[in-house]
């Protein structure tokens, strides 16, 4: 072997071997750093919750000029654990569904369901994972645990079998931003109680 070719050779091997000391080293890996929230996958998420009608249930109302309007501070919080909840004529139930005056709470054949806390409060979905949204929204489990039981109506989740991923995100991005409102939604009443 030429001296050339050997030189070129141990070259390249201690290249190799040293550290490369040309950029310090990260001191947190990226996936461990805060980053802010992104702000337009939220505003999408706002977006989407707004058409997709999430606030006509799960938002406590008081009556105004026009009808039902939202409580802004209690906004997606579902429906108050502070109210009671009104009789029930079972004779009216055989052929109606029936909403309460904020449609917070219906009732029908399946008993009495309450529209849940969506806000970023540890009693809404403030310890969600994204994979319990994802199950709840497209699987409809409630708290979007497997081994729940399913959803209650009215809440349409059979519509957002297919809803797309990045909707998903976007949405549930959203509901993470939210002011927190604490309020545990009553369990629902099955049929007969």
């Amino acid at each position: 072997m030429n001296v050339s070719l050997l030189f070129t050779f141990i070259t390249l091997v201690s290249a190799a071997l040293l550290p490369d000391f040309s950029t310090p080293p990260l001191k947190h890996s990226p996936r461990h750093i805060n980053r802010p929230p992104d702000q337009a996958l939220i505003k999408k998420g706002e977006y989407l919750v707004g058409i997709m009608g999430c606030g006509d249930c799960h938002s406590p109302k008081t009556m105004g000029p026009q009808g039902p309007e939202p409580v802004a501070s209690k906004l997606l919080s579902g429906y108050p654990a502070d109210r009671s909840v009104p009789a029930r004529n079972a004779d009216a139930l055989k052929n109606w569904v029936l909403f309460n005056s904020d449609n917070t709470a219906a009732v029908g054949p399946w008993g009495v369901s309450f529209a849940a806390n969506l806000t970023s409060d540890a009693t809404g979905i403030g310890n969600w994972s994204e994979e319990q949204f994802r199950r709840a929204l497209k699987q409809g489990k409630s708290k979007g645990l497997a081994n729940n039981r399913m959803l209650l109506p009215p809440m349409p989740w059979t519509n957002y079998r297919n809803i797309k991923d990045e909707d998903l995100k976007a949405i549930f991005a959203y509901l993470k931003s939210t002011k927190p409102v604490a309020n545990v939604v009553p369990a629902p009443i099955p049929p007969g109680n």
